[in-house]
């Protein structure tokens, strides 16, 4: 691991994030809930590595999501959206060439990604209104996935995590 991406976990506190992949942090859960127990909103760090494990497996949640740059290398996501269209859109700096500081991901979009070959590490954010609960997420299982968007087959099978979870446990 890059010795920068190996100090902003210590230094930001972040763990394993088994089911997904990478390391993160809750930063703020508001403390304001709906009548269902939903927090209103929830906001994470997260950080990817260059390490051959170190991707966003395929997921997705029922509530929109703001993914935030903060810093590294770009991260390359693959959005496939509930209405069957496709999208890789690249978290980054450089915004001049297409890259997001900010991107929104609406509810029920599979998503997944990697920081960019050659890259280190990517540092962003996640933020959700309602809030994250154990319970949204669900894991992708690359067979359904490629029944839908067969030409995205080998970028599917390289954003599964073999063996994960489909749902993540209260403990993570």
């Amino acid at each position: 691991m890059h010795p920068e991406a190996a100090e902003l976990i210590d230094r930001l506190g972040l763990e394993p994030l088994e089911a997904e992949g990478g390391y993160f942090r809750q930063t703020w859960r508001s403390s304001l809930s709906l009548p269902s127990g939903k927090p209103c909103g929830t906001c994470i760090y997260a950080l990817q590595t260059d390490e051959p494990d170190s991707f966003s497996a395929m997921h997705r949640l029922p509530t929109d999501e703001i993914w935030h740059f903060y810093l590294g290398d770009p991260l390359h996501l693959l959005l496939l959206h509930e209405d069957g269209s496709v999208s890789e859109p690249v978290l980054g700096h450089d915004v001049g060439n297409g890259q997001h500081v900010q991107l929104f991901i609406p509810a029920g979009t599979w998503m997944g990604g990697r920081v960019v070959a050659g890259g280190r590490f990517a540092l962003f954010g996640c933020t959700m209104a309602p809030g994250f609960t154990e319970d949204d997420y669900e894991g992708a299982v690359a067979e359904d996935l490629i029944a839908r968007w067969p030409h995205y087959n080998a970028r599917i099978r390289s954003l599964i995590r073999v063996g994960g979870p489909v749902k993540m446990t209260a403990t993570e």
